[in-house]
């Protein structure tokens, strides 16, 4: 299976459309915006995401095989979710091949909608769970946890934007 790796102009589109959606308090279904440093220039970038809740942990999964976005969190190892005006600092660790499997199985069944994405870019050959399972070496997945200072307690960063 040939995965297709670039992002086509009308996708492009769409995603500025939930990132503008997002930053005026509108948020569209299951997205979120992921922003972290790029890893080159260290400016923001920002693309929507899709997380999956799995026993009550945030995964963020990549859609777009060799995406950017997926190279500057590993790079970064940190970012920012924002869903409609609120945002939360978080760590994002990048979640072993071989433990990919049980949570990608949870992707279709959470998300519907976002399944065709990656059955259209070549990731998973099928809408199942287990072809999402099967996926596991040609997607790339992080845990999303909420950002601790030094001290130990959450970062203040989740609060509505502007306050």
């Amino acid at each position: 299976m040939s995965a297709r790796s670039t992002i086509s102009p009308r996708h492009r589109v769409r995603n500025r459309v939930f990132a503008f959606l997002h930053r005026v308090g509108v948020p569209v279904g299951p997205t979120y915006l992921l922003t972290v440093p790029g890893r080159k220039s260290g400016l923001p970038r920002t693309t929507p995401v899709a997380p999956v809740v799995v026993d009550g942990v945030r995964y963020v999964l990549q859609a777009y095989p060799n995406s950017d976005w997926a190279k500057n969190a590993r790079a970064a190892r940190h970012g920012v979710l924002t869903r409609g005006r609120r945002s939360q600092a978080v760590d994002l660790v990048e979640i072993p091949e071989a433990q990919r499997a049980s949570i990608l199985r949870e992707f279709p069944r959470q998300n519907p909608r976002g399944v065709r994405a990656f059955v259209r870019n070549g990731l998973v050959e099928s809408p199942s769970p287990e072809s999402f399972a099967a996926a596991a070496p040609r997607c790339t997945l992080f845990r999303a946890t909420p950002r601790t200072t030094s001290a130990g307690s959450s970062d203040p960063k989740d609060v509505r934007a502007g306050e």
